[in-house]
């Protein structure tokens, strides 16, 4: 699905760098607040409508995806968008250690990504390795745009399957409509947050029909050059498979602090339970 670009956007782009925090439409709160039986009752809810019980069965995800970066995003997040290697995607899973493998290829090379969650009793910080044609990454900015990218792809293909489980503080606050359907807003305060960073703060809007969140506004503190901004990812052409629901079609923006299309993409390849462990991938 493709979003018009508006020349408002170009327009904001060359004005604003994206840096700033003023007025985030998802101020961080330190520490986060406790979370509310409703509010965990509807994540549990949502993770049920994309299919919880079959999720708890798949030991692997493997993915590929295709997909397109809108005009200058690379310009302002050269190192998460990492445009000359971040093209097409096979993607492999492991969602109960929360470790997630990348291969990409881009019009520059092949880029790898091996990443680990921390967090758990110890809150051991999380992991990661990059490789660009086969050579070591060695600078922390890429680093930690890598690992930032690499949680936060589990999270938009995921949604509350994702979440759910953790422990995570969750509490409702309203209601939001997202191509028309009625949504119920879940704020979530995801700790460990997306990549190396303690915590981020996730919204979740809920179908009121279907149970399917429709879209996610997060937080994006993990990596220096985003830090203080605010993104979205709208969910579409969700498809039964496995026994979950899976996003199809994506597209992503940033909301904060100016308005920028980001990237579109898709699903094009799909399996689960192929039988590898962490030690295959890490």
């Amino acid at each position: 699905m493709q979003y018009p670009l508006r020349r408002r956007h170009f327009l904001a782009a060359g004005a604003l760098p994206l840096l700033t925090a003023c007025g985030s439409p998802l101020p961080l709160v330190q520490p986060a607040p406790a979370g509310t039986p409703e509010g965990a009752e509807l994540l549990r809810a949502s993770a049920l409508a994309h299919g919880l019980a079959a999720y708890a069965q798949i030991a692997d995800i493997n993915i590929a995806y295709t997909g397109q970066w809108r005009p200058l995003i690379d310009r302002l997040q050269p190192e998460v968008v990492d445009a000359g290697y971040r093209g097409t995607s096979q993607e492999r899973l492991l969602p109960a250690a929360g470790i997630v493998a990348q291969a990409y290829t881009g019009p520059r090379g092949r880029k790898q990504v091996a990443w680990r969650r921390g967090g758990g009793q110890t809150a051991a910080p999380g992991r990661v390795a990059v490789w660009n044609d086969g050579v070591p990454q060695a600078d922390p900015a890429w680093l930690s745009a890598a690992a930032l990218v690499a949680e936060s792809y589990g999270l938009f293909l995921l949604g509350p399957l994702w979440l759910h489980g953790r422990g995570l503080p969750a509490a409702l606050d309203g209601t939001e409509r997202v191509d028309g359907r009625l949504c119920d807003v879940l704020q979530v305060w995801s700790r460990p947050g997306l990549g190396l960073v303690a915590q981020d703060r996730i919204s979740l809007c809920v179908d009121r029909a279907s149970g399917l969140v429709r879209r996610m506004r997060f937080t994006l503190e993990g990596f220096a050059g985003t830090r203080g901004a605010v993104a979205r990812v709208d969910t579409f052409d969700h498809a039964s498979r496995f026994g979950v629901m899976w996003p199809m079609q994506s597209y992503e923006e940033v909301e904060h602090p100016l308005r920028l299309p980001a990237h579109d993409w898709s699903i094009t390849g799909l399996d689960v339970n192929r039988g590898y462990d962490a030690m295959a991938l890490l």
